[in-house]
């Protein structure tokens, strides 16, 4: 299309002098230098197609995505210059495929803010409270409310097999919250498996068109600190709190080859959370159709992963790098005490009974 449009672009002009044609050449010399001028000027959003697969392979899918080549900042933006030899030197800020990992102290929420707010983003986050599980619910939205992409459009998903039950949290102007009823199970691990399932339908029954970026996270857990800005990319990992600091043979992946989850010993990158994960609504639409297709066609085998969606999840994005990490201030533990690298707390999982909690623990 863009040839075309170039090769016309060169034609006309000469073919109106052949012709002599004076007025046809002066207004087709306007109208390139204007071409020039906003294909310069705008920031360029390109849409193309492209082909992904599941992690066994088995199932393809088309998937069109907007992407953005540089962010545009405020014209006379104030703010402290920023330093390529000074920062962070007490953990590792980029990933070996050149993804960010993002900590406190390497980035500036004010800049980032600033800049999306330009862009008008919306920002769903999707969230789970079934069975007893419901007590935490009003901790999430109390404290997602003081920090959860605080001055932004923000919507909150619950869905819960106890509508009734949940708690009115007052919001801000342009955030809200909507109850999806769901039913309850027996099993914990069926609850936690059917998410995939019901995140990739919320995406295509409500959320096409009108939402820019999804988080999904646990109902147990409480923010403290600023969840915001910062987080935002195309697929949006984040690394589980207990095992950060050991060697991948001991994460807990599945380890049983005959599984679509399985990731062998001396393979993998990080242990991501089932806790926390996002990014933007095309990117989590595939990720949560694949999770759910792999681990589908595992049941339907009579296999269950070792840790349902979050083995799969770690298996998809072994594959499929995520661009941007997020450090375990994203999901912390209530009962760990905080390590020297940990210098802020966003969002933790709250201390808590199992035993009380789970159906069939």
């Amino acid at each position: 299309m863009i040839s075309a449009v170039l090769l016309l672009l060169i034609y006309i002009p000469v073919y109106s002098l052949i012709n002599n044609d004076k007025w046809v050449f002066l207004y087709v010399c306007v109208h390139r230098m204007l071409y020039c001028y906003f294909s310069l000027s705008v920031r360029v959003v390109v849409t193309f197609e492209q082909e992904q697969e599941t992690a066994d392979g088995k199932s393809v899918e088309t998937v069109r995505k907007n992407h953005v080549f540089h962010l545009v900042a405020p014209d006379h933006l104030l703010y402290k210059q920023p330093s390529i030899i000074k920062g962070r030197t007490d953990v590792v800020t980029v990933t070996p495929w050149l993804a960010p990992v993002v900590w406190e102290g390497t980035f500036n929420p004010e800049l980032l803010d600033s800049i999306y707010h330009q862009q008008n983003i919306s920002v769903v986050a999707t969230v789970f409270a079934v069975g007893k599980y419901i007590m935490f619910l009003k901790d999430f939205l109390e404290t997602a409310e003081q920090h959860f992409f605080v001055g932004f459009r923000v919507h909150i998903y619950v869905f819960t097999d106890q509508p009734n039950e949940v708690p009115q949290v007052k919001m801000a102007a342009n955030r809200g919250v909507t109850v999806r009823a769901v039913p309850s199970s027996n099993r914990w691990q069926t609850i936690s498996a059917r998410r995939m399932e019901l995140i990739q339908t919320l995406i295509e029954e409500k959320l096409q068109g009108n939402t820019d970026y999804i988080f999904c996270l646990d109902v147990d857990s409480k923010f403290h600190g600023r969840w915001g800005t910062e987080s935002l990319s195309g697929l949006v990992a984040v690394i589980h709190p207990g095992y950060y600091w050991t060697t991948r043979s001991n994460f807990p992946y599945e380890r049983r080859a005959r599984s679509r989850a399985y990731i062998a010993v001396g393979e993998g990158d990080f242990y991501y959370c089932g806790g926390a994960f996002g990014g933007s609504l095309d990117e989590v639409h595939l990720l949560a159709r694949t999770c759910r297709l792999n681990f589908e066609a595992d049941a339907a085998e009579g296999i269950e992963a070792a840790w349902q969606e979050e083995s799969h999840l770690n298996r998809y994005m072994w594959i499929n790098k995520p661009s941007k990490v997020l450090s375990p201030e994203y999901l912390w533990q209530d009962f760990k005490s905080r390590n020297h690298e940990i210098q802020i707390v966003r969002f933790s999982g709250v201390v808590k009974n199992y035993a009380a909690v789970r159906p069939n623990n």
